[in-house]
Parts: C-alpha cells; structure tokens; sequence
C-alpha cells in the first residue's frame, strides 16, 4: 500500500489540529470541515478500506467508535447528536485509503445524506 496523508500526519510529518490520541488511535479536526465539527478518527495501523478490515481488526475498529462517541460526550455533542461516517472506496466518497471515521456535529444533519 502507498503512503498515505494520514501516515504523515501520524508521525507527525505534517500538522494536524490533534484533539485525541492513545496506543493505537488518532483523531485531528478536517481541513475541509463539512459541518462545524468536523474530526477524523484513525487507526495508526492503517487499513486501507473498511472492505479490507477482517476479524482480527474488530476490536480496533471498535475502539474507534468508541473514541469518537467519548469525544462527542465530553464536548457536549451528544444531547443534541452527531453523526458517524465511514466511507468505503472511491465510489463511496473515500480520499483517503487509510479506513477513517468522520465525527460530524454542532448542527442538525439531514437524511439521505447525498
């Protein structure tokens, strides 16, 4: 697999706005944010899409739902809601090929979503 942006930005080769960090995730606010909060949660090992993830990476990829819905709590999101996206291959609307999840909130989200 290429390198990816988000490679870079975990080993912190280019900067992020980094608003949490553990052993094995990342989360930093979007550059091209699409609501008022806009934070990606990543895995520092990457996988590529969520179609590559197996049964092994469970426990990863449940952390980092985990990670994103306690960010949301401890900032206030989630009386009101948010919204967790993952998006899977060009199709799907992914950029980056490194699996992500997209916490987005501060206001009301909108169904279908596009």
């Amino acid at each position: 697999m290429s390198e990816t942006l988000f490679d870079k930005i975990i080993r912190r080769e280019i900067p992020a706005d980094i608003v949490y960090e553990d052993d094995a995730l990342l989360a930093f606010r979007d550059i091209n944010p699409q609501a008022p909060v806009h934070v990606l949660f990543v895995p520092k090992r990457r996988i590529a899409t969520l179609d590559d993830a197996r049964g092994e990476d469970g426990t990863l990829l449940g952390r980092l739902l985990l990670a994103a819905a306690a960010y949301a709590r401890a900032q206030g999101f989630a009386p009101n809601g948010y919204r967790l996206v993952v998006n899977c291959n060009a199709d799907g609307g992914q950029t980056v090929f490194h699996l992500h999840v997209h916490l987005l909130a501060g206001r009301t989200m909108h169904w279908p979503p596009g």
